[in-house]
């Protein structure tokens, strides 16, 4: 079964706000055995409005609007609807009810008359209870297509979704079972691992589908299959997962649909309970903020220096001056002292540093701009890589912090094997 999804909203074109609710439509309906064939945006407009419902109605079997279900003059998707369909809007007794107690009981100010205008809706309707808000959902059958409109309020939507819309889906019955399995690489890109593991895709059948997802710093491989024997699917795609770990096992950092490196370092960390500190220069925090971003941080993370000066490496983590002189604050032996020096500081399992030219200009040291030593320390010692991350300086920031949990990573799995 496939479905369309239609966002529509001027706020939405125009970048005022960023559309999360055809994301979590996607991943939701998938998980239920329906296919997303489209996603459009449309504005306030009639006839876009009206173009988008004739289109999806020729590809879908379900379609699923959001937004400009409001009582202002803006708001016009009912009324479009009733034009699409050739139907009329009345007045709901049971949503007027709804509507007139979230007024009495929450809002306490007097319902304006455009308010009441919330309780019209086509007549050839099915009514969606909106539990937390004034505009309701509903569900219209139309030659073997089903539009079901919603509020563009995401805790709306998605109370409609879960309550009505995904149970009333799944009555329709013979839905496939579609089973996605994403493995997350780090260290290596798109092209030099589609090189690595050209034979084995070759070799994948026929439905069995493979896609490269490259972010920031890391390739997603996410197979995908879907059918009506779901033991097979799962059997089957788990094979194929079990020979790609042997074909990249120094660059897989683990499976997942959504998670970032560093929500899975920050689970390895947590899993074989060890502890992180950081001491970062050219990052300025990028790193430390990252790891505290992740619910239970302060399970796994110790603490962080921002020396950011050549002064503060001396004044905070104690490094001599004539050492940092000797080497250039941009080095690898820097690299190294920082990192040995906020381990011992912070008493954790593994430290990261980071010293660098990010640029444009080349601050404190001569190295050219791009350049970066990321510094490791452990309780065996400590050591450091040098980089090349190029010449844009918020680039060359992101690679940097990227790398970074890389090597964390590579640490982990080091422990994990003794």
């Amino acid at each position: 079964m496939l479905a369309t999804i239609i966002t529509i909203g001027d706020e939405i074109l125009i970048g005022q706000i960023v559309d999360t609710n055809s994301a979590w439509m996607a991943q939701e309906l998938n998980k239920i055995g329906i296919s997303i064939y489209e996603i459009l945006s449309v504005s306030d407009q009639r006839e876009h409005i009206l173009s988008a419902f004739a289109k999806a109605k020729q590809q879908s079997q379900v379609v699923l609007i959001t937004g400009g279900l409001g009582p202002t003059k803006d708001d016009i998707t009912k009324k479009t609807m009733c034009a699409f369909f050739n139907d009329t809007l009345v007045l709901n007794e049971e949503v007027l009810a709804h509507v007139t107690d979230l007024f009495a009981t929450y809002i306490k100010v007097p319902m304006a008359p455009m308010n009441r205008e919330q309780a019209l809706v086509p007549s050839r309707a099915q009514v969606l209870k909106n539990t937390y808000g004034t505009a309701p959902a509903t569900w219209i059958e139309d030659d073997g297509v089903i539009f079901i409109s919603m509020p563009g309020v995401p805790f709306e939507m998605k109370e409609i979704m879960r309550g009505d819309v995904f149970p009333r889906l799944k009555q329709l019955g013979n839905l496939p079972f579609i089973h996605h399995r994403t493995i997350l690489t780090a260290g290596q890109g798109e092209s030099t691992i589609a090189t690595r593991i050209e034979q084995w895709e070759n070799d994948l059948p026929e439905d069995i589908k493979l896609a490269y997802l490259p972010s920031f710093g890391t390739v997603r491989l996410r197979l995908s299959c879907t059918g009506h024997d779901k033991k097979s699917i799962l059997a089957r795609v788990d094979a194929q997962i079990k020979e790609l770990y042997l074909l990249m096992p120094d660059i897989i950092v683990g499976e997942s649909e959504t998670d970032s490196i560093v929500q899975t370092v920050c689970k390895m960390l947590q899993d074989h309970g060890l502890t992180v500190a950081t001491a970062e220069s050219c990052t300025g925090g990028r790193i430390a903020n990252a790891v505290t971003e992740i619910p239970g941080a302060s399970k796994i993370f110790k603490g962080s220096t921002i020396t950011y000066a050549t002064a503060s490496k001396v004044a905070v983590l104690g490094i001599d001056a004539s050492f940092i002189e000797k080497h250039s604050v941009v080095s690898a032996q820097v690299a190294q002292a920082m990192a040995a020096q906020v381990r011992i500081k912070f008493d954790a399992d593994i430290a990261i540093s980071t010293t660098g030219n990010a640029g444009p200009e080349k601050g404190d040291s001569d190295a050219a701009v791009g350049t970066v030593f990321i510094g490791v320390a452990t309780k065996n010692g400590e050591f450091a890589h040098e980089f090349m991350m190029g010449s844009h300086r918020e680039r060359v920031i992101e690679k940097t912090v990227n790398k970074a949990f890389e090597l964390i990573q590579q640490e982990i799995l080091k422990k994990a094997s003794k």
